[in-house]
């Protein structure tokens, strides 16, 4: 720290080009491997919140179209829309964990239980349920208004009028052929919203204290971990980039 910015900014680089990124005062470790110890975690919440704010959405989107104008359309994605994310993790928490006690309220693992095999991947599911929620709420909102825009420009199309004189049943014509041609700019939607998981990880994992990147991130702006927190910026934007290729290559 008492080189110039471009002497430092070389040395960082240097590091990099040998997968170095520095040390942690804060946890007494190399960044990578704190990083790598977190990872794991983040991208099990993660995929599975897209996974369920995608197919909740698309759904709940195609009857949003159906009933395009009655009180589904109105009601369903406004409340997800209008709520936050942490509120609705918050009252999970106390209604499954406080009032009911049928999930766990923190953390990734049952601490002591010393699980293997099934037992442990069932134990680490089972603890994040209540975050995945909590992190897919706002997008099964929004992933539910774009299938219900695309779906009813898509259903004015010639080709969506020949299916129907054809004498298609309407649900055939609907999956088949409205629905499924609504899901390109959903898929290119969920590739750009893969930023905004990371950004929301950091307040759900939070709340549940999951030990996720999220929350190392958090730690580290109250730490001033300099380190740690470039290298988790510099693999969430990987993370981001790998992402929208994949998507690009779904798109094709």
């Amino acid at each position: 720290m008492d080189q110039p910015i471009l002497s430092q900014l070389l040395s960082y680089l240097g590091n990099l080009s040998h997968f170095s990124l520095g040390f942690s005062p804060r946890y007494n470790a190399p960044v990578m491997d704190l990083i790598m110890s977190r990872l794991p975690s983040t991208l099990l919440m993660m995929l599975l919140s897209q996974t369920i704010a995608i197919v909740v959405g698309i759904a709940l989107g195609a009857v949003m179209a159906v009933w395009a104008g009655k009180w589904p359309d109105r009601v369903l994605a406004l409340l997800l829309y209008s709520t936050p994310g942490f509120w609705i993790g918050l009252m999970t928490l106390i209604l499954f964990s406080v009032q009911l006690d049928w999930l766990p309220s923190g953390g990734n693992i049952t601490i002591g239980a010393d699980l293997t095999g099934w037992a442990y991947v069932a134990d680490m599911l089972r603890h994040a349920i209540l975050p995945v929620l909590a992190l897919s709420s706002f997008f099964i909102a929004i992933y539910a208004r774009l299938t219900r825009a695309a779906m009813l420009e898509i259903a004015q199309q010639d080709f969506v009028r020949a299916a129907h004189a054809k004498g298609l049943t309407p649900l055939f014509v609907t999956v088949r052929h409205i629905l499924r041609c609504a899901l390109l700019p959903i898929t290119t939607v969920a590739g750009m919203h893969f930023g905004n998981l990371l950004g929301g990880a950091a307040v759900v994992e939070t709340v549940f204290s999951w030990p996720g990147l999220g929350r190392l991130a958090l730690e580290a702006v109250m730490a001033r971990d300099f380190n740690v927190l470039l290298g988790v910026l510099l693999l969430s934007a990987l993370l981001v980039i790998v992402a929208n290729i994949l998507v690009d290559l779904l798109q094709s």
